[in-house]
């Protein structure tokens, strides 16, 4: 959990060292304040798992064996006769700069639990990531690997404990590892989870040089961006298109300098568009795609990340969700479930996402 703190003016030895407005203060001792901003606590209230299907899903969190936990998102309906005993799996990383939020929000439960009942899947896996500033990349980049790890152990029926000794699997994992098909992991984030899509995919390449024996019998099929947070120095896009509750100026700047490296900044491989694709030219990475929205403060350092892929020999399949929807509009449940524009673009977001699984 992160470390909160009491405001300073009733802790005089604490300052103010990094305020983003209405979500988080870092002090100087180094205890970080996260906040919920006027207008966001509908999406920041915690939703409990809960194993009694509601809409066709069950959702249940597990603590795995490498070191991360996890929130799985089952389909009610186990696989029968008439429906693929083996189907493809998502793992999935949260948003907010690096630095926010938890796969548990209800900004992440409506949409993830609605997604497992549109998709043929078995399942989808969300990673509980370290925070920065308290855990700065490559900490998420990690959790992220050790999730696909332990989805390699679910496989091999070999999820243990740090000294050794079997588990008793949760009756949810032993659904996972009885109906997915671990050779059709897909990897899927928002905002900055989609940043971690790719450099997750990165390193697991890395490791494996080509041969795949480290996740072996995981293969990761594709990856899923959805608006990642992809950023350089003042894009045209960042200049013209308003702001939102999920992506402020303020936050692009701040967020993103909290959650690299220290000593880094936004011309980093983690967020630079142009240097994440050069970092993975000699990989071999699975094929993406690359979700735009057309008033994202993000859209052009995201078609940017596409375009670089491209020069680089990767495959990145690019679709830009037009008219008047901002970052993760897709996320906001109350503009899907009220205005026409938002509920058609979330409609065709989804299709285009079952579409490339179905391809891969």
């Amino acid at each position: 959990m992160p470390s909160t703190t009491t405001a300073p003016e009733t802790d005089p030895s604490k300052t103010v060292v990094e305020e983003i407005t209405g979500w988080l203060r870092l002090y100087s001792d180094g205890t970080v304040e996260r906040l919920t901003p006027p207008g966001a606590e509908p999406f920041t209230v915690i939703v409990l798992p809960y194993t009694e299907p509601r809409n066709g899903v069950t959702v249940h969190d597990v603590t795995t064996a490498r070191g991360v936990d996890a929130r799985l998102y089952l389909p009610a309906e186990p696989a029968t006769a008439h429906r693929p005993r083996r189907r493809p799996l998502l793992l999935h990383f949260h948003g907010g700069g690096f630095c926010l939020s938890s796969p548990s929000w209800a900004l992440y439960h409506n949409f993830y639990a609605s997604l497992t009942t549109k998709l043929d899947v078995a399942g989808i896996v969300s990673v509980f990531l370290p925070l920065a500033p308290e855990h700065r990349l490559p900490a998420a980049i990690d959790a992220g690997h050790a999730a696909l790890l332990w989805l390699r152990d679910v496989a091999c029926g070999e999820d243990e404990n740090n000294n050794g000794a079997a588990h008793h699997l949760d009756p949810a994992v032993e659904r996972l590892r009885d109906e997915a098909d671990f050779a059709r992991v897909f990897l899927i984030g928002d905002s900055s989870g989609g940043n971690l899509v790719h450099l997750v995919a990165a390193h697991a390449a890395a490791k494996d040089d080509g041969a795949g024996a480290d996740l072996h019998p995981v293969r990761l099929a594709g990856g899923v961006l959805l608006n990642p947070g992809f950023a350089r120095e003042k894009s045209r896009s960042e200049l013209e298109n308003p702001p939102s509750l999920f992506l402020t100026e303020e936050m692009v700047d701040k967020l993103l300098a909290l959650g690299v490296p220290l000593g880094m900044n936004k011309d980093s491989p983690y967020t630079s568009p142009s240097l994440a694709a050069e970092a993975v030219a000699r990989l071999h990475m699975p094929p993406m795609l690359l979700m735009v929205a057309e008033k994202d403060l993000l859209h052009d350092p995201q078609v940017e990340y596409g375009e670089a892929m491209a020069r680089v020999g990767k495959t990145v399949e690019t679709v830009v969700s037009r008219g008047a929807v901002a970052h993760v509009f897709y996320l906001n449940f109350f503009a899907v479930e009220s205005d026409p524009l938002t509920a058609e673009r979330t409609r065709e977001l989804i299709d285009t996402i079952k579409t490339f699984i179905d391809r891969y």
